[in-house]
């Protein structure tokens, strides 16, 4: 299946570069194609297994995929005088827009037909978007980040939540005077060492891509203050009428699955639930990519391809 680089400007002038796939033998100026706009969780680049979801949907769909790395992250660039690996959620939203309305732009894209499709911090971002902006006709949630407030007092070690509540404080006053961004760990061999997400399936996934991406095990302490306060199911009940299809793992230490059905409840149908047997990081490998996208291209099929 044809595979591209693009690369298009968000609302701030930044650069975000990704890769648009389209089935093989689309025709230049034949029926336009349905799109799904798909993107990354916490500091994950589009390398992490998003192209194999890609080949997957474009095989078994007419269907056109659009990827990308978020602002700060892999091959897009960030704003001018702000550092990377810095996340911000309504950053990110908004750059998740942008991507739809490049998407809308291209030729044989028909720009009525948007899916979007997110995994774990971006499969939130997916939520909020597809609540609030109209041009979503359909919304894939997988292992999805939707309770930042418990998702942080799960993760952060009570007694280091003091030590973190001061340093965000020092962090604000020293970045508004002028000093680079203080930053931290993502993960770490031992999970009782601070940093972001101390858990050993995160260390198990990005040590293994490291060595063959650009990921880098850094965040700013101001992208940890900003995920504790992110509540993704908020949003749940303004996505319908357009469908909605969770995938949850029974086994996810980083996005509870407890939080994850809480928030499918809250969401009004049309929609959808495939509970797997897994942690977070298996929904990138086999068999939970497979079983997964399998169930995700009928959901396609149904509501925007059809």
């Amino acid at each position: 299946m044809p595979r591209k680089d693009i690369e298009f400007k968000n609302g701030v002038d930044v650069t975000l570069r990704g890769w648009l796939y389209t089935p093989t033998g689309t025709v230049e100026g034949g029926a336009p194609l349905p799109c799904l706009v798909m993107v990354h969780g916490f500091s994950a680049v589009k390398e992490m297994t998003l192209d194999q979801y890609a080949e997957i949907f474009v095989t078994g769909l007419n269907l056109a995929v659009l990827i990308y790395d978020n602002r700060g992250y892999g091959a897009s660039d960030t704003v001018l005088g702000q550092p990377r690996n810095e996340i911000v959620p309504a950053d990110q939203i908004s750059d998740l827009q942008d991507a739809i309305t490049y998407a809308q732009s291209l030729p044989g894209v028909d720009g009525s037909k948007i899916g979007i499709w997110g995994s774990s911090y971006g499969a939130g971002h997916c939520l909020v978007v597809a609540a609030t902006d109209k041009r979503v006709k359909a919304v894939i949630a997988q292992a999805p980040f939707v309770d930042g407030p418990t998702t942080f007092s799960r993760l952060v070690r009570s007694d280091i939540v003091p030590m973190l509540e001061a340093g965000f404080e020092q962090e604000r006053q020293a970045r508004a005077a002028g000093h680079p961004a203080a930053t931290m760990s993502i993960t770490d061999a031992n999970p009782m060492a601070q940093c972001a997400l101390p858990t050993p399936d995160t260390f198990a996934f990005f040590d293994e891509w490291s060595k063959k991406t650009t990921w880098q095990n850094e965040v700013t302490v101001r992208t940890m203050e900003l995920m504790r306060g992110y509540a993704p199911h908020n949003y749940m009940e303004l996505i319908s009428p357009r469908p909605l299809l969770m995938v949850i793992q029974n086994r996810d230490v980083l996005c509870g699955p407890d939080l994850s059905l809480k928030a499918y409840a809250k969401a009004l149908e049309p929609k959808e639930l495939l509970l797997m047997e897994g942690g977070h990081f298996d929904t990138y490998k086999s068999p939970n990519l497979e079983i997964s996208a399998k169930r995700q291209v009928e959901f396609l099929r149904s509501n925007i391809c059809a």
